[in-house]
């Protein structure tokens, strides 16, 4: 490349860099961990030849994605970026299903009766109704503990029997 230094892969490689190379554009010699990287996962020639079987303007973006991956593989030799999906995957999913709980909750209780004191909260986390009113039928009870400790405590979000009260005037 004339005068200036040698890009990262001439660099690394211990090789002199010419007009011709297909690391220069991509890897430029202020940035040598993103080739180590890359040269450490797929080697060298194997992206040599990648490059070389893609259009120009397909390059840089072909880079771009070498580079990702190489880092996943580093985190996670085995399964790389799959392995990095399939995680995020699995906490949308999970975050879906506390959505759709809490939708099925509010939409509980806007279809009750609205007590005339707001609903409070006991000692384990779970609201209950306080009201000198009589009403016709018992209130409903709903818990509202948190459902992100696991999966499997969404039947805690189902209607419970109201809180054993003992009088202080009797």
């Amino acid at each position: 490349m004339g005068g200036s230094s040698p890009c990262a892969s001439c660099k690394l490689l211990r090789r002199r860099c010419t007009k011709e190379c297909i690391f220069a554009p991509f890897f430029p010699p202020d940035d040598p961990h993103k080739f180590a990287i890359v040269h450490k996962v797929f080697g060298a020639s194997n992206v040599s030849k990648m490059l070389q079987e893609l259009a120009v303007h397909q390059r840089a973006d072909a880079v771009s994605s070498l580079v990702y991956e190489a880092n996943a593989r580093v985190r996670d030799p085995v399964y790389g970026c799959v392995g990095a999906i399939s995680f995020l995957q699995s906490q949308v999913s999970q975050l879906q299903m506390q959505l759709a709980v809490a939708q099925t909750e509010i939409l509980c209780i806007q279809t009750q009766q609205v007590p005339a004191l707001p609903p409070q909260i006991d000692q384990d986390g779970k609201s209950f109704l306080l009201s000198d009113t009589n009403y016709e039928s018992t209130p409903q009870y709903y818990s509202f503990a948190s459902s992100a400790s696991s999966s499997s405590s969404y039947s805690s979000h189902v209607l419970q029997d109201p809180p054993k009260r003992e009088s202080f005037w009797t």
